[in-house]
């Protein structure tokens, strides 16, 4: 039975309202009680942390959690941060009238907050971050008069913030919005918070002129975080009024023109984040008085000229990180001063010169100065730098040299990349066996020659071995099974000899093995096929014979993976097949006939006289067979030399095609233009006929894939109001279709997939050495950057948002499979190629390319294998192209996989490789999968979902096409999780 006292508290609580003091009721309730027993009504506590919250107490100042004033009596502090509460933030905390501390951060509170909900006038801090919170902002929620704390972050608030929110708040100090879906411009009147020391807005989709919420005005800012948002504009001079900042995070903007002058002015400034906006020009000389700055960061923008000699100034730097810019020159040894540096990455400029000694002198932790124009030979490093470098990347520059033979004693590294430095001229240094702690080891493409050293292995840490593409000689040594821990090794394009040892069959942990293009000899060891983990393999083209191992890998092997050998037994392909079996015994021909009728009679007439019969040597048959064989030879020889014939005439038709083009061209004739296509308009700009390379002159890279490259392209004029900002890829230019009518055909059969979730195609450009694909722009760039690249300070995604992303790609992929005949296939399902629009929705690019190829030639699959490793279904890893959309599931599972964990498909630790489809699927058959649950979530998902979603995973990942359901099946199990109704999942549906 309940109790009678309980059914009275809404009746009390709604006459407290309308009448005022309770004291007049005749309930006579303490308001704290009352409003505090409202208030947990609305909630779910799973964990009964609040079972001492009793009605019948006359005051609340001693129940847990709550804290009230020593001299009134009344609550003063409710802190319930952590508790898994659910439930809504209802009004009875309204009631609280002198309360001063409101934090409920770190639980699953979700809903709207009501637009009449009106906080105590006396509260000072107030932290709801870290729940599901929905909607707009109440401007009646909280007194901005009197609140200094103000914590919003890590919810799904929404909509623009009204001008009046910030109205009187001078006393604010601290305001976190970040990891919202607020949009719109900052409102103008937060210039009104003066004393305000904290800003953070970052991870919403704000837009706008930074100028016109007057932020550069407030120079009481010690933190301001902007970052991952959409804002505009140019950084003005005078910045150096906020005199007190301590740190700057501006990275994932549209910020353009050059970075302001008087930056280092901010004297106290110890971390500042420019990267991934449009800033152009020079480094501001005055950075070079930022002796308390110790992380710099300015990747990715279009900063040029040389690297000033002054930034070595900068002694307290710790992490410099200038990536993917234009800086040119060569590398300042004033670098050398800064002692406390321990990352320094360079990657993607044109700096030249060779590396300062110096620099291999300081205790680096991480040195990336890959894809430069590096030369000179690799330094050796100093005693410091053995005992801290972990990862050392000097990949795809001009070095030149031997590779020192010390860097074997770099006993803390893990990461070696010295893969595209083709005049490296170099044996392979016996002492990397020393590197106890390398896990990844690339010195592919680098003219590699020798032997491969015998002891590579003995640490057992080595998880990825590249050496492709070099001149290695000898045999592959026993020594290859003591790399139990390999996941990858690959020695293709090689000259290596001799047969593949057996001793591979130790290295349990291998997912992908490439032996092509070697002279490897023998037959492949039976004892391969006990590597069950194998996902790929390719053996061609070298002088191996007999039968493939019995393992389902081997057995299903695409032809490309086989062909070029001397006689593997194989039905896929046409040449003999040979086996290590015994000579057969060659004997008299005559024997045939002595075992045939009587014996004859041995004498020397009659040896003489019939010597056309005892010496009978080419039966009639055989005379037959080899009459047939010449016949056979004539008509080889014959269509031969008509080929030759005409291959002759077409070339000459070619030669005189060529000559009159020629000549038509130099008499004056107009060479061919560009054509421009826009699907919803029969307007075009002139620049994109007369000179399409001018508008990537305005444009920003914000990616790149094996189709080619993508542009953030701004179209119109800057201060016009209908400036449209769209996606520009531009095309490989080899094995595309070089005929428009075809080109055309094809685009305008993408641009027909029109879906909420699939990005919008909206023309294209093409001449024949020159074709951009024209799509929309998504503001919050790919899942990618949202779950594995995101900085400490920028939130994770919600289990919501996560949620939303997958059934949305899965709607998407379905359209493709299920809406067109054949299916479009997308071949490449991985998170940087699901983009995120401004409210989230995840939006498919990069569909349906393979249509504008000739071929899927071998060059386009294998850097499309390399770039999504983990991803690739079985069926794909050779490079077969023998596959339905099934191979797209398989890509989702994956996704899913990394949606839930937070983790990579493969991870390289110290000391192992973690493939994220095992782990999870062992995690599963010992029932304690939700430990692999995204930490970052806490506790704000639903087990009853993730669980049903981890399984569907499964599903969609298994070895067999046929076992993987259709992606029209996936919403269909996507919606029913999401939608709850009796006995919703079937366990029976997810046999794993």
């Amino acid at each position: 039975m309940i109790p009678l006292f309980t059914l009275l508290i809404p009746l009390a609580y709604f006459l407290s309202t309308c009448l005022g003091n309770t004291n007049d009721i005749y309930l006579q309730l303490n308001d704290d009680v009352l409003g505090l027993i409202v208030f947990k009504s609305d909630l779910h506590d799973p964990s009964s942390h609040l079972a001492s919250w009793n009605e019948d107490d006359a005051t609340p100042c001693s129940w847990q959690f709550v804290q009230c004033n020593p001299k009134s009596g009344r609550v003063s502090e409710l802190s319930l941060d952590g508790l898994g509460l659910s439930g809504k933030i209802g009004r009875g905390l309204e009631k609280l009238q002198h309360l001063m501390v409101l934090s409920l951060s770190h639980n699953n509170l979700s809903g709207t907050i009501s637009p009449s909900l009106s906080l105590s006038s006396t509260l000072q801090r107030v932290n709801l971050s870290h729940n599901a919170l929905s909607g707009p902002v109440p401007t009646s929620f909280v007194n901005m008069s009197s609140i200094r704390f103000l914590d919003l972050s890590y919810n799904s608030f929404s909509g623009p913030i009204p001008e009046s929110f910030f109205g009187s708040c001078f006393s604010l100090h601290y305001l976190s919005l970040a990891r919202n879906m607020f949009e719109g411009q900052v409102p103008r009147t937060l210039s009104t918070c003066s004393s305000l020391n904290h800003l953070d807005l970052s991870n919403n989709g704000f837009s706008g002129n930074v100028d016109f919420a007057g932020i550069w005005s407030m120079n009481r800012l010690r933190n301001l975080d902007l970052s991952n948002n959409d804002f505009t504009g140019n950084l003005p001079n005078g910045i150096s009024s906020i005199h007190n900042l301590k740190g700057m995070f501006l990275q994932n903007n549209q910020f353009s023109g050059p970075l302001p002058t008087d930056i280092g002015l901010c004297l106290h400034l110890n971390r500042l984040d420019f990267s991934h906006n449009q800033f152009s020009g020079e480094l501001p000389q005055s950075l070079g008085r930022l002796n308390s700055l110790s992380y710099l960061r300015a990747s990715n923008n279009l900063l040029t000229t040389e690297l000033p000699q002054w930034i070595g100034n900068m002694t307290s730097l710790e992490y410099l990180e200038l990536s993917n810019n234009e800086f040119y020159g060569n590398i300042p040894l004033s670098l050398v001063s800064c002692t406390q540096l321990s990352v320094i990455r360079l990657r993607g400029n044109s700096f030249n010169g060779t590396i300062p000694e110096g620099l291999f002198g300081l205790g680096l932790e991480e040195i990336d100065f890959s894809h430069n124009d590096l030369s000179g030979s690799v330094p050796a490093g100093s005693s410091r730098l053995l005992e801290t470098i972990t990862k050392l990347d000097l990949s795809a520059n001009h070095l030149q040299g031997n590779i020192p033979a010390e860097m074997g004693f770099l006993s803390k590294l893990r990461y070696l990349n010295l893969s595209w430095n083709n005049d490296l001229h170099s044996q392979m240094p016996p002492e990397f066996g020393l590197l106890q702690n390398l896990t990844v080891l690339d010195l592919s493409n680098s003219a590699l020659y020798g032997p491969v050293p015998p002891d590579l292995c003995d640490s057992g840490n080595l998880a990825v071995l590249q050496l492709d593409g070099n001149s290695l000689k000898g045999s592959i040594p026993e020594e290859i099974g003591n790399c139990t821990s390999l996941y990858l090794l690959s020695l293709s394009h090689n000259k290596l000899t001799g047969s593949i040892p057996k001793s591979m069959s130790k290295l349990n942990k291998l997912k992908i093995l490439k032996l092509e293009f070697n002279e490897l000899s023998g037959e492949i060891p039976m004892e391969l096929g006990m590597l069950q983990n194998l996902l790929a393999v390719n053996i061609s083209y070298n002088r191996l014979t007999g039968r493939l191992p019995t393992s389902s890998i081997f057995q299903n092997l695409d032809k490309s993976s086989l062909e070029g050998n001397l006689g593997i037994c194989s039905p896929l392909l046409k040449g003999p097949c040979k086996m290590n079996a015994p000579k057969p015994l060659v004997i008299d021909p005559n024997a045939y006939n002595n075992q045939i009728g009587p014996p004859r009679q041995r004498n020397d007439s009659s040896v003489s006289s019939t010597p056309t019969h005892h010496h009978r040597f080419f039966s009639v048959s055989a005379i037959v067979a080899i009459c047939a064989s010449f016949l056979i030879l004539l008509g080889v020889i014959a269509i031969s030399l008509l080929n030759v014939s005409v291959r002759r005439r077409l070339s000459f038709v070619d030669n005189a095609l060529e000559s009159m083009c020629s000549s038509s061209s130099r008499s004056g004739a107009p060479p061919t233009t560009g054509k421009l296509v826009l699907f919803d308009s029969h307007h075009s700009s002139p620049d994109w006929i007369t000179n399409p390379e001018s508008l990537l002159n305005k444009a920003s890279e914000i990616g790149e894939g094996v189709f080619g490259t993508v542009y953030k392209v701004p179209l119109g004029s800057s201060t016009s109001q209908g400036r449209v900002v769209v996606a520009i890829k531009k095309l490989i230019t080899s094995n595309i279709l070089q005929y428009p009518e075809d080109f055309d055909r094809e685009v305008r059969i993408l641009g027909k997939a029109k879906h909420p979730n699939l990005v919008a195609l909206k023309g294209y450009y093409w001449t024949p050495q020159l074709q951009f694909l024209v799509s929309e722009f998504a503001p919050n760039g790919n899942l990618q950057s949202k779950l594995h690249e995101r900085l400490p300070s920028s939130p994770p995604l919600s289990w919501p948002i996560r949620f939303k992303i997958l059934l949305g790609t899965a709607k998407g992929l379905a359209h493709l499979h299920h809406s067109f005949k054949p299916p479009i296939i997308h071949y490449n399902i991985k998170p940087s190629n699901i983009l995120l629009d401004e409210n989230f929705n995840p939006k498919i690019s990069d569909f349906g390319l393979a249509r504008l190829l000739t071929k899927l030639d071998r060059h386009v699959m294998s850097n499309r294998f390399q770039s999504a490793l983990g991803y690739v279904a079985p069926e794909l890893a050779c490079q077969s192209l023998r596959v339905n959309e099934k191979c797209d599931v398989y890509g989702f599972g994956v996704m899913i996989l990394e949606l839930v964990t937070g983790r990579r498909p493969v991870e390289y630790g110290e000391d192992n490789v973690l493939i994220l489809n095992d782990h999870v699927r062992v995690l599963l058959e010992h029932g304690n999968v939700l430990e692999c649950v995204d930490p970052s979530m806490s506790h704000e998902y639903p087990d009853d979902e993730v669980l049903p979603v981890l399984k569907l995973a499964m599903v969609c990942t298994s070895q067999i096409p046929s076992s993987r359901p259709t992606m029209a099946e996936v919403v269909q199990i996507l919606q029913v999780i999401k939608t709850p109704v009796p006995q919703r999942m079937d366990e029976t549906c997810f046999s794993v």
